[in-house]
């Protein structure tokens, strides 16, 4: 069995311990400061016995050490260990912070905590509501963050499951528990690692909000993470507002707007390429002979996709055409449509000349989309979609 040292003093970083088992990399001791992973907590980085630490397993009973090396440690020998302290610290506030955070949405809304991660970037938490707006969230946060400043205390007893009373959410094992309270706030049944008073757990973010199955996902953080984040936004819209000649309070409305106006331009660009696509569509259509069984056959080369895309809704509104656009690559993609009346598949019909020559593609009985890698088994494919046409009209963009 480990003496888990962090859930008495969890600022606990050098210690000392007997080694009771190892593997060379897998090191159990009879006490230890490191954390292993745990309810949702990432596991403490370090050293032990000079190694370094990059993993430590929860066994149950036994706490397992993952040295990045193996090492020489006989069973018996003492060995020292020395735990991260900024990685210990980060997590400590991030798990405080959600604790706090966890309270404040049951005591305001009543929105329980189903479930929390504590990833290396950010955290989140699932919240029992399907809705959750921006105004209840920043309501929370600024809870959150006034009792920060009253410096609460964080304190760490052992109770008996069936006496504790209080509890934000009841234990799920019997016996002796470990309880984390924050004064005045919660009390939570809880075997991770924490900060003596919440002063600590520094200023909290909560930064996004997401529907998450039946759910309401909740990303926040504290402490130096959510420095380090503000700093990093505050940049990001620096950089921004100094392309655009702009004060960082200006960003919205002067974003908003030049969306609008490229939303706006974009429209009307889509709408002269498609004016565009029916004028260069009836001079070709006008300029290709039809073959044999009244169909018009073309081929166009070197066209954008958007470009073919445009000329091939054209075309094939005009009576019995077949149409085939390779656009640039690699590999080059194949476009072919037929319209209507044309007596073709479009779809079937490229699947299969692609399928014939190594390529893959397909799509509606009017417009169909494919690529092939080799250059002379493209020009293949086109010919046999175009192979009852005697001629072939060929034209550049």
């Amino acid at each position: 069995m480990t003496e888990r040292l962090y859930y008495t003093d969890a600022y606990l970083t050098d210690f000392t311990a007997t080694v009771v088992a190892t593997d060379g990399v897998r090191v159990h001791l009879d006490r230890s400061a490191f954390y292993p992973t745990s309810g949702g907590q990432p596991h403490d980085a370090g050293e032990l016995g000079g190694a370094r630490v990059v993993d430590v397993v929860d066994e149950g009973d036994r706490v397992a050490h993952v040295l990045a090396v193996p090492l020489a440690f006989a069973p018996g020998a003492a060995v020292s260990g020395r735990v991260d302290w900024a990685r210990r610290f980060d997590h400590m506030q991030q798990h405080t912070g959600q604790h706090l955070l966890s309270a404040l949405f049951e005591e305001l809304f009543g929105h329980q905590t189903v479930s929390v991660h504590f990833g290396d970037r950010y955290s989140t938490l699932d919240l029992s509501t399907e809705a959750l707006s921006r105004e209840h969230a920043a309501r929370v946060e600024r809870a959150a963050n006034g009792m920060v400043l009253e410096n609460r205390a964080v304190t760490v007893a052992f109770e008996d499951a069936a006496s504790a009373a209080g509890l934000r959410k009841g234990a799920e094992r019997a016996g002796r528990i470990r309880v984390v309270t924050i004064d005045g706030v919660d009390r939570s049944a809880c075997g991770g690692t924490h900060v003596r008073v919440t002063a600590e757990i520094g200023p909290v973010v909560i930064r996004r909000i997401e529907r998450y199955k039946q759910f309401s996902r909740v990303e926040f953080l504290c402490g130096w993470r959510a420095l380090a984040r503000a700093r990093a936004d505050f940049d990001a819209l620096s950089a921004i507002a100094a392309t655009m000649t702009a004060a960082i309070d200006e960003l919205p409305a002067l974003i908003s707007a030049q969306s609008a106006d490229l939303r706006a331009a974009d429209a009307e660009r889509r709408k002269l390429t498609a004016e565009l696509a029916r004028h260069r569509a009836r001079e070709r259509y006008d300029a290709a002979g039809a073959g044999a069984d009244g169909v018009r056959r073309l081929v166009e080369r070197g066209a954008t996709m958007d470009e073919l895309r445009a000329l091939a809704q054209a075309l094939t509104a005009l009576p019995r055409v077949l149409f085939a656009g390779v656009a640039a690559g690699p590999p080059p993609a194949l476009l072919f449509a037929a319209s209507a009346d044309s007596g073709v598949n479009a779809g079937a019909a490229l699947k299969a000349a692609l399928a014939a020559h190594g390529g893959r593609g397909g799509g509606s009985p009017h417009v169909a989309q494919g690529s092939v890698a080799d250059p002379v088994a493209l020009e293949a494919v086109i010919q046999v979609l175009m192979r009852e046409s005697g001629s072939v009209e060929s034209s550049a963009p």
